[in-house]
């Protein structure tokens, strides 16, 4: 079995962590890739550890049976932009702080590396979203797990993004920006900003203002057969537009489109997870007894 690391560089705090996770990976006997970014950044930091480095050009489908994340969501949201439409299915192991997508806590490592290794997981499928514009701003990163963003500056004024739903005009948002989550997306930014928490097997996207002026203005969820357009119009130079993690400044008045992606994320759902025990334990839900 050949089994990917991926991380991006982190507290040394959790570097027994990581040695448990490769110790736990040779004890199965399992071919180990680390993936380049990550081997540079491990260098002489933990005890070796037999493995390969999983350099750029490596055709990654057909070859790695399954990756695994070092840190937090942010890290396996990362991770996309590696595993792209190959399907390879991933599991996070979470360093960071909430942990919806990475959902292994540091005290499963062993267990959860022992489930992986004999497969006794299933796969979680979660659509993805992507942004085509006239100068292709993320070139073929121009996708989302969990969502799209148009904001404005930090220190602008506030911008006005006119939305059409398969080219008939929605409205006209004046205010921080907007958000375009996907049912992933629906507990990170867009939660935060007052959106709707929607189930994976929703079919649906969800549009949520970001401070609007209007205070009739309030989140929409749309089927996510829909193509979405969207024209800003900022008093200020540049606005923001944020694919995921990946952010770019637009300088000039620009159409954007956002529709849901051709292929899927496989998450590695082990067998005591489920995605409502997930929003329990992350949410704090039930901590109130009288709830129960």
């Amino acid at each position: 079995m050949r089994i990917a690391i991926y991380g991006r560089p982190f507290n040394l705090d959790v570097l027994p962590y990581v040695q448990e996770v490769f110790d736990n990976l040779s004890q199965h006997g399992v071919d180990i890739y680390v993936h380049h970014q990550l081997s540079d950044y491990l260098n002489d930091k933990i005890k070796i550890v037999a493995y390969n480095v999983l350099g750029p050009d490596v055709k990654i489908k057909g070859f790695i049976d399954l990756f695994i994340t070092l840190g937090g969501d942010g890290t396996l949201l990362d991770m996309v932009s590696v595993i792209r439409n190959t399907g390879v299915p991933v599991i996070g192991i979470n360093f960071g702080r909430l942990g919806f997508l990475a959902t292994i806590n540091k005290s499963d490592i062993a267990a959860a590396i022992f489930a992986v290794v004999n497969k006794d997981y299933c796969l979680d499928s979660r659509d993805l979203i992507s942004i085509n514009s006239e100068n292709e701003v993320f070139g073929d990163d121009n996708f989302a797990l969990n969502d799209i963003t148009i904001h404005k500056r930090d220190d602008a004024a506030m911008i006005i993004t006119r939305v059409y739903m398969d080219n008939e005009f929605l409205n006209a948002y004046w205010g921080d920006g907007i958000i375009i989550s996907t049912p992933t997306g629906s507990t990170a930014y867009s939660l935060s900003c007052g959106g709707p928490i929607i189930f994976p097997q929703s079919n649906s996207l969800v549009l949520t203002p970001v401070s609007p002026h209007n205070l009739n203005v309030r989140p929409v969820v749309l089927p996510d057969s829909s193509t979405i357009t969207f024209e800003v119009e900022s008093r200020s130079s540049n606005y923001l537009v944020s694919c995921d993690s990946r952010t770019a400044t637009i300088d000039k008045t620009m159409r954007f489109s956002v529709q849901k992606a051709g292929f899927q994320l496989n998450l590695v759902r082990l067998s005591n997870e489920s995605y409502l025990s997930t929003l329990r334990n992350k949410l704090l839900w039930g901590l109130d007894v009288r709830n129960y």
